[in-house]
């Protein structure tokens, strides 16, 4: 198949996910062609892309970042101007449970897509979806690209890994190759297992009355949460600059979970008094002492992130890029289109 339009193609790894739903949607207002690489699978979970209203403008396509062939062959036959790489097993939690997966597709499955470019010919640009939790174990704060790395999962680690081979093949092969090493970034889109939508969704059945309180572990995991539609623009720019290089992409201001929880219940004008009862601190309704969150400690990670604040100053100044989206409304948006959602359902 040879795109003889004018307009540019672009290939979209990880389309399904929340990153790859709105950047579809920023490409396709853009004038893209964008295809969506998919696995085979019985279960195609297109909600995101059905929310945005642009299911049946992009293009899916079976990839499977394991298998090298499927890869060639996929990319020969859309011709791509760009690559955009979101697909991962993005789950830290998860990757503790299966680190070996998570190599192979968020590791290795770098290189596969790398290496199908450089053999034909390198023309194609590419961006990688690097992470803030390669910074792991903070050494600096903030963190901007000139910050050590020390991932704490496997996740991490296998992020680590594809940033490297991204910057590999960049140097060694003369590819426009770059990686976005983006902070959290949220949106009602997050999927639920993410401990943002977990409490935007708790407080939207707690209001509802269809559950008593939300359990969460870690309290005080820093994180610079940002809006993830305001995220995709910078992964774009990137892939305009005449030359290829790495950013960072954050907002620059760090918020706790329990801040978040804060904020999440404050839009429903509940208050949350957090109490301390045999060691453990759980949040309480102000006004009628209830349980709202409960505390278990079985959900903290084996080896926790603590404290993660990017620098975004090199992103601001190269790429003229500036989240649009802050904290405060971040939060509300989430929490509002939960309850949207849960009032639709019934």
């Amino acid at each position: 198949m040879s795109n003889k339009s004018n307009r540019k193609v672009a290939l979209i790894t990880g389309i399904t996910g929340q990153d790859g739903a709105y950047l579809s949607k920023f490409l396709l207002d853009k004038g893209y062609i964008v295809y969506g690489a998919v696995r085979r699978t019985s279960s195609l979970n297109t909600i995101r892309l059905t929310e945005l209203d642009i299911l049946k403008e992009v293009k899916l396509v079976t990839m499977d970042l394991a298998e090298i062939t499927n890869i060639q062959r996929v990319i020969l036959d859309i011709e791509p101007d760009e690559i955009y790489n979101l697909a991962a097993q993005s789950f830290v939690q998860t990757s503790f449970d299966q680190p070996i997966y998570t190599s192979e597709i968020d590791a290795i499955g770098v290189t596969r897509i790398l290496e199908t470019i450089r053999m034909m010919g390198g023309g194609i640009k590419f961006y990688q979806a690097s992470t803030s939790e390669m910074f792991g174990k903070v050494i600096n704060s903030p963190q901007n690209e000139e910050t050590p790395f020390y991932p704490r999962s496997p996740y991490g680690v296998s992020k680590l890994y594809g940033h490297w081979i991204t910057v590999n093949y960049r140097e060694a092969w003369d590819i426009h190759a770059c990686s976005g090493i983006l902070f959290n970034h949220e949106s009602p889109l997050r999927g639920s297992e993410f401990v943002t939508r977990k409490i935007s969704i708790g407080v939207a059945e707690i209001l509802k009355g269809h559950r008593a309180s939300i359990s969460l572990g870690n309290l005080n995991a820093e994180r610079d949460w940002g809006f993830a539609g305001d995220y995709v623009n910078a992964m774009w720019l990137m892939l305009q600059q005449e030359k290829a290089k790495d950013y960072v992409v954050a907002t620059g201001k760090a918020h706790s979970v329990r801040e978040f929880v804060e904020k999440a219940f404050n839009v429903v004008d509940i208050t949350i008094e957090w109490i301390e009862d045999n060691g453990i601190e759980n949040g309480h309704c102000k006004k009628s002492g209830k349980i709202l969150v409960d505390i278990n400690k079985d959900h903290n990670r084996p080896s926790e992130t603590d404290h993660l604040l990017g620098d975004a100053s090199k992103a601001k100044k190269e790429l003229n890029w500036q989240p649009k989206i802050n904290f405060e409304q971040l939060v509300e948006m989430m929490v509002k289109k939960d309850l949207i959602r849960l009032e639709s359902n019934g």
